[in-house]
């Protein structure tokens, strides 16, 4: 049993992704037979283009390119918000295994993921919390070897039932395919200040890894008010300067 700490790792990702969005975008305005457009489109640089397109917000060409994540050490809590931007496909560890020993996983316990502000309050406070987490796994230990003794249930059928007594601070991995469109929406979500402290910081961990692989089309992402209004009304954080200053250094780099 350990805490977990983020860990974001991007597996995949359409090769030349602003060349495909070009080539989708004029394809829609142009006579052109396909080897001609594409032989068009790779002799000019196309970002001058893919700025026009964003800027104009005629996102449907964007559609066509996808990106893979891999995402480790965070909570049941994170992915289950995470899994309601449904324009995804998602592969998330199963949770019967929690409690299995392998080589990896030696001692048969979970890991978990410690909120932030449990860590503000120190030392003693974060103990109180790895203790509760080692109780808790007790009640797991409990009901698995119940269910072995007294109702002959073993293996993944004694880990699965057994699981019901596990947090929402248990540690899982998932796998994320998103295109680039429903990825910008998720930033805009899930990078606001008022999103959860831990999907704002998987957001914010993903959305480095795009401005480096898709520039042009990541250029204006963020939260709502990086661009624009605050979309949240009388919910708003009414840290827009200092939000904007955070993603305008993100963005370069720093």
């Amino acid at each position: 049993m350990a805490e977990r700490k983020l860990n974001v790792v991007l597996l995949r990702w359409t090769v030349d992704p602003e060349l495909l969005v070009a080539m989708a975008a004029k394809l829609c305005y142009s006579s052109a037979n396909i080897n001609d457009l594409l032989k068009k489109i790779t002799e000019k640089d196309q970002k001058d283009f893919v700025e026009k397109l964003v800027a104009m917000n005629h996102m449907s060409p964007v559609e066509h390119i996808t990106f893979t994540f891999a995402i480790e050490g965070i909570s049941r809590t994170c992915t289950h918000q995470m899994v309601r931007h449904r324009l995804a496909s998602y592969s998330q560890q199963s949770q019967r295994y929690v409690g299995e020993q392998s080589e990896k996983n030696k001692d048969g316990v979970f890991d978990f993921i410690i909120p932030e502000s449990f860590k503000a309050l120190g030392e003693t406070k974060i103990n109180v919390f790895k203790e509760q987490m080692l109780c808790i796994q007790g009640f797991y230990d409990y009901w698995v070897k119940t269910l072995n003794e007294q109702a002959n249930i073993v293996g993944e059928k004694a880990f699965e039932d057994a699981r019901f007594v596990l947090p929402n601070a248990a540690e899982t991995k998932i796998i994320s395919t998103m295109n680039a469109r429903e990825l910008l929406h998720f930033f805009q979500e899930r990078c606001c200040l008022r999103a959860q402290w831990e999907i704002r910081a998987m957001a914010e961990e993903m959305l480095k890894l795009m401005l480096g692989k898709c520039p042009t089309i990541f250029a204006k992402a963020g939260p709502a008010c990086v661009e624009g209004s605050c979309n949240q009304g009388k919910m708003t954080c009414g840290k827009i300067i200092e939000v904007r200053e955070k993603f305008k250094k993100m963005k370069e780099g720093k």
